[in-house]
């Protein structure tokens, strides 16, 4: 019996798509920090994000899974069968709950901007992923997700927009360079959202577009003073992973070594907005 539970949990946890989740939780809390949250209002806005990542990753899954197996992706367990989807939807579903409830802990802002940006998160699961407006659930969730630290404040308020500008870019370009290795499989199933519509070269050159733009809404965001040397060092190091990308996108065909640059230059960005976000409140 503990072998089948353990099983069915590792395969759980592996439908989570765990390096986004652990990711996105891992932003929350640091941005949490920035801004200067109690470590109990920072261990629930952590754990709260944690479980919606858990409900996102695992439903989209779910809904993929006779696409995944069309497509004999056996990096998937529930289009190996390691689970069943029965399983999988009753994990998504307690998942988005005790997301919900950990967020109401925090305050109704807290509640309602979380509750928002897992409805736009679940949405693109569920069929706007084949869309061409497939980039927005990605612009509405990332943008909202520095909002989600300083409304768990005790005063709560939205970030600034600067912030939120930063988010959407990260979340654009996150969108546009994550479904690059996956194209030609995604056309056989019939998916056709922007990048694919855009195809790899144009998307990458528009994901690293939005890097830069966001990385230039951190730098000058703030306003009130000027830039410190550790916003400059970061924002330099955007610019030339992201010019590197571009480079790379108009040179050769597309790669994972693309990829990997797009995905580095956005982490990068990441990082900066991090180290920026002290100045939100």
């Amino acid at each position: 019996m503990n072998t089948t539970w353990a099983r069915v949990a590792g395969a759980l946890w592996a439908s989570t798509h765990p390096g986004p989740t652990l990711v996105v939780t891992a932003l929350s809390f640091t941005l949490g920090i920035a801004v200067g949250l109690e470590p109990w209002r920072l261990a629930v806005l952590a754990l709260a994000v944690f479980a919606g990542q858990v409900s996102v990753g695992i439903s989209n899954d779910a809904i993929d899974v006779a696409r995944d197996r069309a497509v004999s992706r056996t990096d998937k367990p529930l289009a190996r069968g390691d689970v069943s989807v029965r399983s999988a939807w009753v994990a998504a579903g307690a998942a988005v709950v005790v997301a919900l409830l950990l967020s109401a802990l925090l305050g109704v802002g807290m509640l309602l901007a979380h509750a928002l940006a897992l409805a736009s998160a679940w949405a693109y699961n569920a069929g706007l992923k084949a869309a061409v407006w497939s980039v927005v659930p990605f612009l509405v969730s990332f943008g909202l997700l520095p909002s989600l630290a300083t409304l768990s404040a005790p005063s709560p308020a939205m970030a600034p927009l600067w912030a939120s500008a930063a988010g959407a870019a990260l979340g654009a370009a996150v969108h546009l360079t994550n479904v690059l290795p996956d194209l030609a499989d995604d056309a056989r199933t019939g998916i056709r959202g922007l990048p694919h519509r855009l195809g790899a070269r144009v998307s990458a050159v528009v994901a690293v577009a939005a890097i830069m733009t966001g990385a230039v809404a951190v730098l000058v965001g703030p306003g009130a003073s000027a830039p410190t040397a550790v916003a400059w060092v970061f924002f330099v190091a955007v610019a030339a992973v992201a010019a590197a990308a571009l480079v790379l996108a108009l040179v050769r065909p597309p790669s994972r070594a693309l990829f990997r640059l797009a995905m580095l230059a956005a982490l990068l960005l990441a990082t900066q907005l991090v180290l920026t976000s002290a100045r939100i409140t």
